[in-house]
């Protein structure tokens, strides 16, 4: 399928740009998604009868269905318990638009799609620079966090975190052996994993792990026992670096003061509420096991909840600070199996492609695992399914990545049924020949 070139190299431009500003510019990455949203309904809507335009539905039948049955859910449970929030439908709504952009994107030259890795790299600069203007301004001192005018710690450093790794993930698409990309992709890590560092988002800082496991077996780093032993020994001394920070330090021993002071009976610590809020969720859950309390009435139950001398009043919020809390007290059941519908549908078909040959595809799986795993990860505790700056990101990025699969693979075959039908050139001379005796003989 043949698409205007202006539509191709704007949607390009769109893609660098969405997770380029997601950290300094409120509402930008809503703004390109949705820009990137309408050219996509555009095309759907002007190949509605191009035989095989909407086939990837059916060919990716967890992706589908894990972009929109969650919102589906929602809409039911609020016509069953007989209330009417739509509010609750907008982050959510973003993976069900994911899908039109996934059409359109799959459509595109595999080398267009690439941008999206300097994107996040950019993006990760733009937190590290965001960081540094902050500390030059004095706004940050060791007992602060780093955030911006937007969004509060967490979801900042995690944002900033996913960003950085991602632009070394799509490092196997753009040729880490020249030292100019492996440069600029390297400073990318570092500054948005400084700006995740200034947050002092702890939850976020366990997925680094993960996302060190998921790079080294990209690049083959465990392959060998040379290369493993000197990616460990990276990781000891850049762990070691790490830990013996003030800021990290002091991160740690919050966390350890906390669990302390919840043995001897104190828990009116960070952690002693959130544990409160975490064990009043499931109440609520046991309460209400098949449909919850309902999306965006959490609050109300928890001051119910309180109002009875159930619960401290001070653990009273809007949402439990953790996606699987928030889900089974809002939704019951039929909220967590969505929850995980959507978890598995963002991770299944990158698992699958994982050990492709193919270095985009390669690149394109492991990137998209990362996003699905971080996911999960940060999801343990903060609602990263609310902010819509995050689920308009994590839309973007699973399509995009989806779509540099399928558009690769779709490459590949073709250059395949090319090299096919087009003769060997020794064959193809010896047939000239022969044909040419054939006619003087």
């Amino acid at each position: 399928m043949i698409f205007a070139p202006s539509l191709i190299w704007i949607s390009t431009a769109l893609l660098f740009f969405a997770p380029a500003v997601n950290l300094v510019w409120r509402g930008g990455t809503g703004y390109c998604f949705f820009a990137l949203v309408a050219l996509a309904l555009g095309a759907a809507i002007a190949n509605r009868r191009t035989p095989g335009y909407f086939h990837a539905l059916r060919a990716y039948p967890w992706y589908t269905a894990g972009m929109v049955t969650y919102v589906v859910v929602l809409i039911a449970q609020q016509l069953l318990l007989g209330y009417w929030m739509p509010r609750q439908f907008d982050p959510l709504s973003r993976f069900v638009f994911a899908l039109p952009l996934f059409l359109l994107l799959r459509r595109f030259p595999s080398r267009n799609l690439r941008i999206v890795g300097w994107g996040c790299a950019a993006g990760a600069f733009g937190a590290g620079m965001w960081a540094l203007l902050d500390q030059m301004r004095g706004g940050l001192t060791d007992a602060s966090r780093l955030n911006n005018y937007y969004t509060n710690a967490i979801p900042f450093g995690d944002t900033a975190l996913l960003l950085a790794f991602l632009a070394i993930f799509t490092l196997g698409w753009d040729g880490r052996r020249d030292w100019r990309v492996l440069s600029l992709k390297l400073l990318a890590l570092v500054a948005g994993g400084y700006a995740s560092y200034l947050s002092g988002s702890r939850g976020g800082w366990l997925a680094i792990p993960v996302f060190v496991v998921l790079l080294g077996v990209q690049f083959h780093w465990f392959a060998q026992k040379k290369r493993l032993a000197v990616a460990a020994l990276a990781l000891v001394i850049c762990g070691a670096a790490l830990l013996s920070t003030q800021r990290v330090t002091t991160r740690v021993e919050a966390a350890t003061s906390d669990l302390v002071a919840l043995r001897h009976g104190n828990d009116n610590t960070s952690t002693g509420l959130r544990l409160q809020l975490w064990q009043a969720s499931w109440q609520l859950f046991v309460d209400h096991p098949l449909y919850g309390v309902g999306k965006g009435r959490l609050v109300t139950a928890l001051g119910d909840m309180a109002k009875r001398g159930e619960a401290k009043a001070e653990i009273v919020n809007e949402r439990a600070h953790s996606d699987f809390f928030s889900t089974i007290a809002e939704t019951g059941a039929i909220g967590t199996v969505c929850l995980v519908l959507l978890y598995f549908s963002l991770s299944v078909y990158f698992w699958r492609n994982r050990r492709s040959t193919d270095p985009a595809i390669r690149a394109a799986a492991y990137s998209g695992l990362a996003v699905s795993f971080s996911t999960v990860i940060f999801g343990l505790t903060i609602d990263v399914l609310v902010p819509v700056m995050v689920t308009a990101l994590l839309a973007l990025l699973s399509a995009t990545f989806l779509a540099m699969i399928d558009a690769r693979k779709r490459e590949l075959s073709v250059q395949a049924s090319t090299s096919a039908s087009t003769p060997a050139p020794v064959e193809a001379l010896a047939r000239a020949a022969s044909s040419s005796r054939e006619q003087h003989g």
